[in-house]
């Protein structure tokens, strides 16, 4: 790492990725090390009602994705710089720290895996791969390509409402068009939407891919159809969420999912 400062239970950090982009991070707790990958908009701070019920059991490690909060943006964009940054991020907090993404950061988290970052097992939330997604980020992607930044974020933030804002997603103002730039980072983990499932495959670390049961039947479909592509993974529901998973039920579930991998490993 290159740098920590604490303040109050939390220390902050910040680790410079292969590319000389510095990315900020938090960590707090104590335990085996656990990295939370945030999905669109997402930033470290908004991780911290999740993070913090994971606290007791993990030291977890939340970071600014490239170009959100205190993280730098150093151009141009790829898919494989924000590999790089997930990857310094877990050097920071330790090799082998589980990963868990929500959304988006569900899908960057499997593609780190899958290009070997050396991090243990992974769970998502509704990474979003169904057809009803594809055609939103399709909708929003036009706009990018148009130059309409605060449209395509005011067309994300619409829809989001609709189907229940995303944890970490911060309530922005309609029409500030400076985040929206990071909606087209994450259009590029998404690729064309559909599953990857080459990638995938050599996804071989452990998976839990969990979904909510008031969650869309495509979103739902989709969650069990990524659980397929998987080499090693189970599917979760829980019973009555949406995309907007209460903390509180989701937190026990990963603690639950990641103690039978340490259980696992100390048998072997």
């Amino acid at each position: 790492m290159d740098e920590e400062s604490t303040t109050l239970n939390r220390v902050r950090g910040r680790v410079t990725s292969r590319d000389g982009t510095p990315i900020a991070y938090e960590r707090y707790g104590d335990g085996p090390p656990l990295v939370l990958v945030s999905g669109a908009l997402g930033t470290a701070a908004g991780e911290r009602v999740l993070g913090g019920l994971l606290a007791g059991r993990f030291s977890v490690v939340a970071y600014d994705r490239r170009g959100r909060g205190a993280s730098g943006d150093t151009g141009p964009y790829a898919v494989e710089r924000e590999i790089d940054d997930l990857a310094a991020v877990v050097g920071a907090a330790g090799a082998g720290a589980a990963l868990h993404g929500t959304g988006t950061g569900g899908a960057l988290a499997l593609a780190a895996a899958a290009a070997g970052v050396p991090a243990g097992p992974v769970s998502v939330y509704e990474p979003p791969y169904s057809a009803e997604e594809r055609e939103r980020w399709r909708r929003v992607a036009a706009l990018l390509d148009q130059g309409r930044r605060a449209a395509a974020l005011d067309l994300f933030l619409a829809d989001a409402a609709a189907a229940g804002l995303p944890p970490g997603v911060t309530r922005l103002r309609p029409g500030v068009a400076g985040p929206a730039r990071t909606l087209a980072y994450d259009l590029a983990v998404l690729g064309d939407g559909t599953l990857p499932e080459r990638s995938l495959a050599r996804v071989h670390a452990r998976v839990l891919v969990v979904d909510g049961g008031a969650s869309p039947a495509g979103t739902r479909q989709a969650a069990r159809a990524l659980t397929a592509a998987l080499p090693r993974a189970r599917h979760r529901t829980l019973t009555g969420q949406t995309h907007e998973v209460a903390p509180h039920v989701l937190a026990p579930v990963v603690e639950e999912f990641l103690a039978e991998d340490r259980e696992t490993a100390g048998a072997a």
